[in-house]
């Protein structure tokens, strides 16, 4: 639905309101520091475009446009005319220029994406149109929009093929480890630059809640009824500081194959953002500009992203990250903390403290053995 608040296709009819907009705005106004940090090192490298473009010829992109072409249904005037009116609206409100292709494919699965070595692509499955409603899909275009700006697009198509080739040369150990290490650290990268996506998509709808509302859809399906904002949010809390050092280590290897942050995560950090004074003044028409993106420093947003990294383990409640924390805080006694944090992996009450030295152990009983009703070993 455009902006005159037109209902199209029996979509919920919501009353039209005007959007601010953001002309030559840069994407490192929502970019997070993290993302924002690599990419513009990426940008100063010389040669950096040819490099890759070169790589397209090795790249599947000419199959994939030719198969969305042939295989899913181009977003037009002429079909799904409502989500073409919110991928319009998306480009206007971030300034972009030339309205990217959009293809609707045929999959449950809801999902979405924008990939593409020389021009972007936009890509949203049959599940994610059919779960959301109005404002959620536009966030959800916003949020590719955004992708497509900030040149996202490129990186995630080479995610692509070198995953891919990962599969391809497994037999070859080196080889396959090298490899591995790159799709690592690229998931790492665009798992930040998944947050800043989700920023952009708040932007281009400016409504949090409907954000909020297509974060939980995606992690709770189509039972909105049954789902609370707040409580969903209070997942997103006890995720992160429940548990032990076993949780922490746990939580690394459970997110480290994912492109995406976790949901209930992703939720948490958009509403952070929102309450920030660097997303007001993005509303109140103070943002940086295109025209200004040849003169950033990388120094500088390598430092920015430092801080950003050292004030998240600050004020971070898990438990590794206030370890590492307390440790840089110089608090010692690390030996017990850790002994104590990781003692579920052994099935055993972690050791007290032993008795002086100097001073003879006592006869009294202990109280340090470990109870009959110490917890049996994982299996895992």
């Amino acid at each position: 639905m455009s902006d005159d608040g037109h209902e199209h296709n029996g979509h919920e009819h919501v009353p039209s309101r005007q959007r601010t907009r953001f002309p030559g705005i840069s994407s490192r106004a929502y970019e997070h520091p993290a993302d924002r940090s690599a990419l513009v090192a990426l940008r100063k490298l010389s040669g950096f475009d040819a490099v890759f473009k070169a790589l397209s010829g090795l790249l599947p992109e000419r199959s994939l446009r030719l198969l969305f072409l042939s295989d899913s249904v181009r977003v037009s005037d002429q079909q799904f005319t409502h989500l073409n009116d919110m991928l319009r609206d998306a480009c206007y409100i971030l300034d972009l220029e030339k309205v990217p292709p959009m293809y609707v494919n045929q999959d449950p699965q809801p999902n979405a994406m924008c990939i593409g070595l020389d021009e972007p692509i936009i890509v949203v499955t049959t599940g994610l149109v059919e779960l959301l409603d109005e404002e959620e899909m536009r966030a959800v275009i916003g949020h590719e929009v955004g992708h497509a700006l900030s040149g996202h697009a490129v990186y995630r198509t080479i995610l692509l093929f070198l995953t891919s080739l990962a599969v391809r040369v497994a037999w070859i150990p080196l080889g396959n480890l090298a490899i591995m290490a790159i799709v690592t650290a690229l998931r790492e990268w665009f798992r930040k630059s998944e947050l800043s996506a989700d920023r952009a998509g708040l932007l281009v709808g400016q409504d949090l809640r409907a954000s909020m509302r297509g974060l939980m859809k995606i992690a709770g399906g189509n039972h909105l009824h049954e789902m609370n904002v707040d409580a969903f949010l209070q997942q997103a809390e006890e995720y992160e500081a429940g548990g032990d050092l076993r949780d922490s280590v746990l939580k690394i290897l459970n997110v480290l194959p994912r492109t995406h942050p976790f949901t209930t995560v992703r939720a948490a950090e958009l509403k952070k953002w929102a309450e920030s004074r660097d997303y007001q003044r993005i509303m109140d028409g103070h943002y940086p500009r295109r025209t200004e993106d040849k003169d950033t420093s990388v120094s500088d947003s390598f430092r920015e992203s430092a801080a950003h990294y050292a004030s998240h383990v600050k004020s971070s409640k898990d438990p590794l990250m206030k370890l590492v924390s307390d440790l840089a805080g110089g608090a010692g006694d690390l030996g017990d903390r850790v002994r104590r944090g990781f003692s579920g992996f052994t099935g055993s009450a972690p050791p007290k403290d032993r008795p002086p030295t100097d001073q003879p152990p006592t006869d009294q009983p202990s109280t340090d053995q470990p109870s009959n009703d110490t917890p049996p070993r994982d299996e895992d």
